[in-house]
């Protein structure tokens, strides 16, 4: 294809090397630089939107992995849906490497470049020509092109695009690591962007209905991904209100959204999908925040989805009196002793602490690295009547000192917070893979975390007895065995730091002026 490489399993090292710059910037030039830059080429818009909607923390950079992988992993589980990058070859080979990784098992489409394409918007050209080479309508229902840091920065003009190709749809957007903190925002970025394409589809005339059919009662639409059972269990707890649940957002194919559409309240369960609830809200439908965990929460939110679809009170009070015993007995059957600090970035910290703390557990400190907004207030009271200490925009530095301060039997963290756990000799467990990667909701989720749990602190005493077996080994510089004393030159460092210092200030200003 012209100008279109497909990356399944080719390496991109060799083109690593050769990453264009953006005056001499490129990839790892400030993020207030590169702001400034696209702010110079046109992308103001874009920036102030995503300022506005996913206002920024203490780092100017992200401090998890790049937040576009959130945006490609929700176009590569989308049935019919072809993906494109366009960024610097290293970045895109990192990306391609962590969406195989997690078993996408699909081609990743990619748009080379050089300083040269960039600069005389020959990059922009390229994609053009390649979106409208692969609009093949038996293949893909749409394309999404995606440009990273260095084109968002030089103002590659993906709204140029044409809206269609073919009966193809063409979605373009900005996924640049200075104006999305985090990979779970970027899904709502990609997720914001389709419902705003099938929202205007809707009001155009009729659209295809959902390849299972509509439902025969009211659905209330999910949004934010999760474990396969909870939609399954959330329409178990809808069914004696009369109602049924709808599409999961983000969706896995494109006619799903008309149906998410459809649904007259839509249930934030991760309340950081900022974009997306713009367009439900455009669309007229009510929202709900939190989420059916626990025993409280689980009453809470049906008396809240109930309030917000007009249900009978009797009929809500039948699913709460279904389900509450339901939730009573696994918290109780399965009971969590100990105590644990809590972060992450996937956004669904605060529900796992809820859990946590119904089942047992003393939670001292929540962090989250999602942004505080009205939809995960409910989660925020509850805790903090808990005495939980609730932190938005976490940084990996208030996880740490957390940890250190509180001294949990185990940490559940972000990798990083994990290592610092054990390098102190505390039983820990990474959020991502071993916590949210389970069910949550309802009675399947109320005893779901203890198991693993309850097993992490049990092995407080091996912790203990390879951080005994280690001793002395030394850390950090002076990690190892040394036959002398290591050569640390403090002198070296203190040079280097006000190089670095110098550089600070004047970044700094250089935003001023």
């Amino acid at each position: 294809m012209t100008g279109l490489r497909h990356v399944l399993a080719e390496p991109l090292a060799d083109q690593a090397a050769a990453v264009p710059s953006l005056d001499g910037m490129g990839c790892h030039a400030g993020a207030g630089q590169m702001a400034t830059a696209a702010r110079a080429a046109g992308k103001s818009e874009v920036l102030d939107r995503y300022a506005a909607d996913y206002p920024q923390g203490p780092h100017d950079k992200p401090q998890s992995m790049c937040p576009a992988f959130g945006s490609l992993r929700v176009g590569l589980r989308m049935r019919r849906v072809a993906t494109v990058l366009s960024g610097s070859a290293c970045c895109v080979y990192g990306l391609t490497f962590v969406s195989h990784f997690y078993g996408a098992r699909r081609s990743v489409g990619y748009v080379p470049f050089n300083s040269e394409t960039l600069v005389t918007g020959k990059l922009f050209e390229d994609i053009r020509d390649a979106v409208h080479e692969m609009a093949d309508p038996d293949r893909y229902d749409a394309i999404v092109v995606t440009n990273l840091c260095v084109p968002t920065a030089s103002g590659v003009p993906l709204k140029l695009l044409p809206d269609e190709i073919n009966g193809v749809r063409i979605v373009g957007i900005d996924v640049p690591g200075f104006g999305v903190p985090t990979h779970a925002e970027a899904k709502d970025v990609l997720a914001g962007a389709m419902l705003s394409y099938a929202r205007k589809e809707v009001m155009a005339g009729p659209v295809q209905a959902p390849a299972t059919g509509r439902a025969d009662r009211p659905t209330v639409t999910l949004l934010g991904e999760m474990f396969p059972a909870d939609p399954m269990m959330i329409g178990a707890m809808l069914a004696p209100m009369g109602l049924a649940v709808g599409p999961v957002v983000p969706c896995r194919e494109w006619r799903e959204l008309y149906a998410a559409l459809d649904s007259k309240v839509v249930a934030a369960i991760h309340p950081f999908y900022t974009a997306a609830i713009r367009e439900f809200q455009a669309a007229g439908r009510a929202i709900v925040g939190s989420a059916p965990v626990g025993h409280d929460g689980t009453m809470d939110w049906l008396a809240a989805i109930g309030q917000a679809y007009g249900v009978a009170a009797d009929q809500v009070a039948a699913a709460q009196n279904a389900f509450g015993p339901a939730i009573r007995g696994a918290l109780a059957a399965n009971p969590v002793k100990g105590r644990i600090t809590l972060s992450g970035y996937e956004g669904s910290e605060l529900l796992v602490a809820r859990l946590l703390i119904e089942s047992g557990a003393d939670v001292a400190y929540v962090g989250t690295a999602c942004a505080r907004n009205p939809w995960s207030e409910p989660d925020r009271a509850w805790l903090e009547e808990k005495g939980v200490a609730v932190k938005y925009r976490a940084s990996l530095e208030d996880d740490c000192a957390a940890m250190e301060a509180f001294g949990p039997d185990l940490a559940i963290g972000t990798t990083p917070v994990v290592q610092k756990a054990k390098e102190l000799g505390i039983p820990a467990l990474y959020f991502t893979n071993l916590i949210s990667a389970r069910p949550l909701m309802g009675p399947a989720g109320a005893g779901s975390l203890a198991q693993v749990v309850n097993a992490a602190m049990a092995n407080k005493a091996r912790m203990d007895g390879m951080k005994t077996f280690f001793e002395g080994v030394g850390a950090g510089d002076t990690a190892g065995i040394w036959e002398g004393s290591p050569n640390l030159r403090p002198d070296f460092r203190a040079a280097h730091q006000k190089k670095l210092d110098k550089q600070a200030r004047a970044a700094k200003a250089e935003e001023m002026i």
